[in-house]
């Protein structure tokens, strides 16, 4: 149960306008009026709360759970405790989401530039927009409506973010443009120099990074992610894209829509990443591939080559899964082998 000293659910909300919110058919034998007032994990949700199963491993706590309601797929509904409501739908994780949104929606930015802001002459702040404490806003940027930057945050000189945007504590923005509804959480920098240098035994030469990074509507950016600007081309995020804390993307990089990047990934430098990608955590992509539609990158993959779309690969370097296993498989009955000797 979420601590209300940090988080306070709307509600209560019947099972009928719960199964509205979420799209479920209502299962079991609890009065279809019932009212819940939160939502909770199986094993500490109570009679007022609705819970969900998604994974099967967990059908023990379901089967003993105490929730009054619970959202789970139409085949688990006869395991379920005496008296417990059910929502049904086949992507009870994706139902859950939405009933947890509804008790617990993000909050609207209460309009406001706080005192200790710091905001340019000519920058332009939107309606309804929000400016924390110790935020710094540079000339000619814009911000959007019902925007909100938070504590001690830097939006450069001339930095776009669009409507109903959110940037976190201490991040950092230049040489951007931010889509509408995008989300960059606490420490992110955005927009720095790329990694660029003409190598040289008589030094490194700095070569002038001269692009943007684009960011497009409903991105979300973990906390202390970085993403360099592009030295001639733009970085671009695409369109609904996920990004987790700690997550490194080179200059010129391009990541399509829809993608989702785990913790501690690395993409260097002019890779272009297809609509739909995943990349596991810990993994790193080398320079100037290409990684098809739906590709499946795993955890701790050394990807040194092309991708191609709808592909799965793991391992460093890099193969497709299905050689990747086979080596796993070979591997273990060698060493089998040697220690049957």
């Amino acid at each position: 149960m979420a601590d209300r000293r940090f988080f306070s659910p709307k509600g209560p909300f019947s099972l009928t306008r719960l199964a509205e919110i979420c799209g479920a058919e209502i299962g079991g034998d609890r009065d279809p009026d019932a009212v819940f007032t939160d939502v909770a994990a199986l094993d500490t949700a109570g009679p007022s709360d609705i819970s969900f199963l998604d994974n099967r491993r967990y059908l023990p706590r379901f089967r003993e759970s105490q929730a009054g309601a619970c959202i789970a797929r139409p085949e688990v509904a006869n395991q379920a405790p005496s008296g417990m409501a059910l929502l049904l739908t086949a992507d009870p994780y994706r139902a859950y989401a939405r009933v947890a949104q509804a008790f617990y929606p993000a909050p609207p930015p209460a309009p406001a530039v706080a005192r200790e802001a710091i905001v340019a002459a000519d920058a332009e702040l939107g309606e309804g927009c929000r400016i924390d404490a110790g935020a710094v806003v540079g000339p000619r940027a814009r911000v959007g409506r019902h925007t909100w930057v938070g504590a001690n945050a830097v939006i450069g000189e001339a930095v776009v973010l669009g409507d109903e945007v959110r940037i976190g504590p201490g991040a950092t923005l230049v040489c951007c443009l931010v889509g509408d509804r995008s989300i960059v959480h606490a420490g992110a920098r955005i927009g720095q120099d790329g990694f660029g240098f003409a190598l040289g035994a008589s030094g490194h030469l700095k070569i002038p990074q001269l692009g943007r990074v684009v960011i497009e509507d409903d991105v979300e950016i973990g906390a202390n992610t970085t993403i360099d600007r592009g030295a001639g081309p733009d970085t671009v995020i695409g369109s609904g894209t996920k990004i987790d804390n700690l997550v490194q993307i080179g200059h010129n990089v391009r990541v399509g829509r829809g993608c989702v990047i785990v913790s501690q990934a690395g993409i260097s430098g002019s890779t272009v990443v297809g609509d739909g990608v995943m990349i596991a955590g810990q993994a790193g992509l080398v320079g100037h591939l290409h990684i098809g539609d739906g590709a499946r990158i795993g955890a701790q993959a050394g990807v040194m080559r092309d991708v191609e779309t709808g592909t799965t690969v793991f391992g460093a370097p890099a193969t497709v899964a299905h050689e990747f296993w086979r080596r796993v498989a070979a591997l273990a009955r060698l060493a089998k082998e040697t220690r049957g000797k």
